[in-house]
């Protein structure tokens, strides 16, 4: 079962968006130092939480150019978590993408894309 399988719509809802970015960032920098183990399955478990994350944001707003973005940035996520291999340069792609949606969480673009 993912980390945030009991998280409530309500409860996330708690978060303003920024918050919400950066937490999704959080796991995206949390799975991109699995991409090279072994093991897929650690990897795995990271975008569940990434897609579970993402997936409570997309519900709770209601902004049609917000959940969009959201949608498409969700499927390249999709795509990795279905990947047989990690993909170091995708995951590093996708994760600039996030950052950028939000000012905010653009700001740490420099810190953690070196």
């Amino acid at each position: 079962m993912s980390q945030h399988a009991s998280l409530t719509e309500e409860r996330w809802a708690r978060f303003d968006l920024d918050q919400q970015v950066l937490m999704i960032a959080n796991e995206m920098n949390r799975t991109g130092r699995l991409l090279a183990d072994e093991d897929p399955e650690p990897r795995r478990r990271g975008y569940e939480r990434i897609l579970r994350l993402t997936d409570l944001t997309i519900a709770i707003h209601v902004r049609p150019g917000l959940r969009r973005e959201l949608l498409r940035w969700r499927d390249l996520i999709a795509a990795l978590y279905i990947a047989e291999s990690g993909a170091p340069d995708r995951h590093r792609s996708a994760f600039r993408v996030l950052l950028q949606l939000r000012p905010v969480a653009a700001r740490q673009i420099a810190l953690l894309l070196r």
